[in-house]
């Protein structure tokens, strides 16, 4: 973009500039900030799933019965047991990042006969509903990963805007219209020599 080469252009783009450098160190912490939450989350994400996995593996040794469900007759499927009520998350921030945060999951109040189902049943659905749990609380860091991470590349192109075109650019510029002004300012002077030449001669 051309620029005026005036001295009111210089002392904005000096503003500019000024201006550019105060914000970019906010920006680059912002950065930095955002990356190393992502990172944290993302191992929690890791971590849990890996317990999750843990407790799915615990399961084993009754999980087959219950995907077959041949110890049960129609009206009384394991899975039936187990239904979930709602999410429950609240508002949190990081970095000036709206997210959810994870509170709890909530059931339905589900009776049962005792007597109609074997020991392990009971185990079982408390181990699904931590299962269940597991996936809201993971769909829930996801989704805070995903918001984080739209953030960190808005703020990257921002960062990136600042140091390799907006600052480079009006430096530039500063140094154009300094060249330009103090080609003038010799210009001047030159030519008022020799008008003062030319007067003295004339005297």
């Amino acid at each position: 973009m051309a620029v005026k080469l005036t001295k009111n252009e210089q002392k904005l783009q000096k503003d500019r500039l000024k201006q550019y450098q105060r914000y970019l160190p906010t920006l680059q912490l912002k950065k930095q900030q955002l990356q190393m939450v992502i990172r944290q989350i993302e191992a929690e994400v890791v971590s849990l799933r890996s317990k999750q996995e843990k407790l799915v593996l615990d399961m084993q040794h009754w999980i087959a019965v219950y995907h077959e469900n041949v110890a049960f007759n129609e009206g009384m499927k394991v899975e039936d047991l187990v239904k979930v009520d709602r999410v429950i998350r609240t508002k949190g921030n990081i970095a000036g990042v709206a997210i959810p945060v994870f509170k709890e999951l909530t059931f339905q109040m589900i009776s049962y006969d005792l007597n109609a189902y074997p020991l392990w049943v009971d185990k079982g659905l408390e181990s699904l509903r931590d299962c269940a749990r597991y996936d809201a609380l993971i769909a829930t860091l996801e989704q805070q990963i995903k918001l984080l991470g739209k953030e960190l590349r808005t703020t990257s192109q921002r960062v990136n805007l600042f140091e390799k075109v907006k600052i480079p650019e009006a430096k530039e510029n500063i140094r154009r219209i300094g060249i330009y002004l103090g080609d003038q300012q010799t210009a001047a002077v030159v030519r008022g020599k020799i008008a003062k030449k030319k007067l003295m001669q004339g005297a």
